[in-house]
């Protein structure tokens, strides 16, 4: 299986003809698809929270999927996706104010420019919704080169630190680093 663009025009799961079970489990496959269909420019497509979590779990570095979100977007190369961006409601509830969304997973296959590429289609769509902040947060490891690419700022850094407390054991799924806040305004 590999997410590709079903015969219906949907974005989702999808067998390639003339490739077996064994090749089509890789998804390094629509990065092959991608660069050796004709040279075309990167699409913004809509995509299931089901089918980007699909995609986050198989090529995240390090992140899981998420719970929900707001909007889910792809990015398109050869009608084979190669990116998505999920975007939801802030995970500090400090944030979370009614007019501020968050990219709370952006993930690609490495395609080039494809991640600002994503940055920049979830900061129109947030904003053609009405919000007016949008904000992401990045390891403090990472250089931020798309983000900024796309027009964001860095605004802030976060320390790294648990979710679990004595009252509230919680087993982190995260990385609990550093990391930094990048922000874009409307």
């Amino acid at each position: 299986m590999v997410v590709c663009r079903q015969p219906s025009g949907r974005v989702g799961l999808g067998v390639v003809p003339g490739w077996n079970v064994s090749t089509a489990l890789d998804l390094s496959l629509s990065r092959r698809l991608a660069s050796e269909a004709a040279p075309m420019s990167l699409q913004v497509i809509p995509v299931t929270l089901a089918d980007a979590n699909l995609f986050v779990e198989r090529l995240h570095r390090h992140h899981k999927k998420v719970v929900g979100h707001k909007f889910s977007l792809g990015a398109e190369l050869a009608g084979v996706l190669i990116g998505v961006a999920i975007v939801g409601r802030p995970v500090a509830r400090m944030r979370d104010d009614g007019w501020t969304l968050e990219v709370t997973r952006l993930c690609t296959d490495g395609t080039a420019n494809a991640c600002s590429f994503l940055y920049g289609a979830a900061r129109r769509a947030a904003f053609a919704l009405g919000y007016r902040r949008l904000g992401t947060y990045l390891l403090a490891s990472e250089n931020g080169a798309s983000v900024r690419a796309a027009g964001w700022r860095m605004v802030g850094e976060v320390k790294g630190r648990s979710w679990s407390r004595t009252s509230r054991p919680r087993e982190d799924k995260h990385p609990t680093v550093d990391k930094k806040l990048y922000e874009v305004t409307a």
